[in-house]
Parts: C-alpha cells; sequence; structure tokens
C-alpha cells in the first residue's frame, strides 16, 4: 500500500497490523462536552473512530464538526460522509474544508432514506428531499479526484486533497453475488479501506469473502469486517428483521434470550466474532460499534486481544 494522506490507519495497515476502527456518533445537539467525554471513553481502543454524519436520516453535529472536536482530543477520526444531503458541489466544497482542519480519512457512503428517522421515538424528517445527486461509487471517485487535485467537473485545485478512502460493502444483503461485484466497483473508483455491514453469520460472510478473495479485491483494499455488540435478544431480533444485509443466526438469538445477563452474552459474543475475524483469511482488521454505548468498547476490544494499539 502506497502512502497517500498520512494518517495513522493508513499507516497501521501499511505497516502489516491487524486494525481496529470504532465508532462514536455526534449527539443530538451543539454539545461540544458530549463529543469530549465519548473521547475520553475510547482513548486508545482503536487506530480511526468513524464519526456518522446524520446517521438513521436523524439530525446531528455535523461530521466534520465533531471529528475536529475528535481530533483535538487526540483521536484519529473517519469522517463520514453520505450522498442523500447534498449535491457534488457541497460536497466536495465541505471535502475542501475538512482537509484543511486536518481531517484526513472520508468513509463515503448512501447514507440511510429519510423515513429511517421516524423510528422509536423520534419524529424525525420524512418528508425532507433526497439529493443523491451523486451515488457512493461516483462520491469515491470524486474524493479521489480531489486527492488527485482534479473537482469532479474537471476543473483542477489549487493543491491535492491527501484522503484516506474509505467505503461500505453490504456482503449479505440480497443478491448476494452481485455484492462482490458492487464491491469492485468501489475499489476500482478509488477505495482504500473498506468497512462492512455488521456481521453475525459468520459461516455465510465467510462465503463472501471467499468470493471477494476468488476476484482479487482482497489485494487490493484493506476489508474491516463489521461487528456490533449485541446488548439484547430484541435488539438481534430487530436487526435482523429491519436491517438490509444483516443476518442473525436463529441460534445466537435463542443464545441472548436464554441468558441471565444479556450485556455481560452480548460482550461474550462480540469477542468471539472479532476472535473469528482475526482468523478469517482476507481480513485486514476489525470494524467496531457499540451503538451509544461507546464505554463497552474498551472491555470488548481488550477482552478480544487487541489492545494496546501499535504506535506507527
Amino acid at each position: 500500500m502506497n502512502a497517500v494522506s498520512g494518517s495513522n490507519l493508513e499507516k497501521v495497515l501499511a505497516a502489516g497490523h491487524f486494525a481496529v476502527t470504532a465508532e462514536v456518533g455526534p449527539p443530538r445537539g451543539p454539545d461540544i462536552q458530549a463529543i469530549k467525554e465519548k473521547g475520553e471513553q475510547v482513548k486508545g481502543v482503536a487506530d480511526a473512530f468513524n464519526v456518522t454524519d446524520n446517521q438513521t436520516a436523524v439530525v446531528r453535529m455535523s461530521s466534520i464538526a465533531a471529528s475536529k472536536l475528535l481530533l483535538e482530543e487526540g483521536l484519529e477520526p473517519v469522517m463520514q460522509m453520505v450522498c442523500r444531503d447534498r449535491n457534488r458541489i457541497a460536497m466536495q466544497s465541505d471535502l475542501l474544508g475538512a482537509h484543511a482542519l486536518g481531517l484526513r480519512n472520508c468513509l463515503c457512503l448512501s447514507g440511510d432514506h429519510q423515513s429511517a428517522g421516524t423510528s422509536g421515538k423520534l419524529k424525525g424528517h420524512p418528508g425532507a428531499k433526497n439529493v443523491f445527486d451523486i451515488d457512493s461509487i461516483q462520491l469515491i471517485a470524486a474524493v479521489k479526484g480531489l486527492r488527485d487535485g482534479v473537482q469532479e467537473g474537471g476543473d483542477t485545485i489549487t493543491s491535492p486533497a491527501s484522503f484516506f478512502i474509505g467505503a461500505a460493502w453490504t456482503p449479505l444483503g440480497p443478491p448476494e453475488k452481485f455484492r462482490a461485484i458492487r464491491l469492485s466497483k468501489k475499489i476500482a473508483a478509488g477505495a482504500d479501506f473498506i468497512q462492512t455491514q455488521a456481521v453475525y453469520d459468520m459461516e455465510r460472510f465467510k462465503e463472501a469473502m471467499k468470493r471477494a478473495m476468488d476476484m482479487g479485491l482482497t489485494e487490493k483494499t484493506a476489508i474491516l469486517p463489521g461487528i456490533i455488540v449485541p446488548r439484547s435478544a430484541g435488539m438481534l431480533k430487530y436487526m435482523n428483521a429491519n436491517v438490509p444485509g444483516i443476518e442473525v443466526p436463529e441460534a445466537m438469538i435463542k443464545r441472548m434470550a436464554d441468558a441471565s445477563d444479556a450485556k455481560a452474552e452480548g460482550l461474550k459474543i462480540a469477542v468471539e466474532l472479532i476472535e473469528m475475524v482475526k482468523e478469517l483469511p482476507g481480513a485486514k482488521g476489525v470494524h467496531v460499534q457499540a451503538i451509544e454505548a461507546e464505554h463497552l468498547l474498551r472491555d470488548v476490544i481488550g477482552k478480544a486481544g487487541l489492545l494496546p494499539r501499535p504506535q506507527v
């Protein structure tokens, strides 16, 4: 891997270490202290930290602002950018601004549909207009263009924006065989690393990884399988039924339902899954999420034998 951004995540992967990324969700308000507190909880547990961009179409502090705040706390952010909310002019402008602020990792995503924000007690913005001027593959190409010194429209920029470019992969989304083809398009567009949708059915995921390996994709990018720490059987049932591409074996749901301490069992499951990922051919790391429970990450990642993180 040729260094392009100088980010810590890039250096860890280039050095051949098993990388760890985690997730930090921005607050639903302008609270700087909320970001600082989350930063303290997770400092040192991962090589870089995803900062979501209005996930589930719920208004939150911008990913760029929250990423900059984490950077000031000594953590390396992975700024997320979704295609749902901005056109290509606004996104490229934001990318140049983010680079000027010192952000070097960017994860390019389509973004949840605006109706996703109406789940639970939140009203969300179901009437908001989708933009989708470009899709996630085109966004990857646009970020790659900025890295090469050229805007998506063809105009040059005064100096390159050296991002380490990430993309998402939903390997178990239907139709499964097509997912490897879509992954190949993202890699061809310029994706340096890949974070997958949460994996619970490891046997099926192994088949998806084999398809990617057979296509030579694991040699062209760094794939980090995703693990979401489960906290209840209900959580697993909900994701299995409602989140595209997440497949949870019935045996795992039953295991959580039968557990006398669901939280402890969920942590145990997460550690077991990470251990399987560590042995999985083609995997270059793991992306661990504990949605709105970041305090659990240190315990899970530590028990999986991935602490301390390497210094590069």
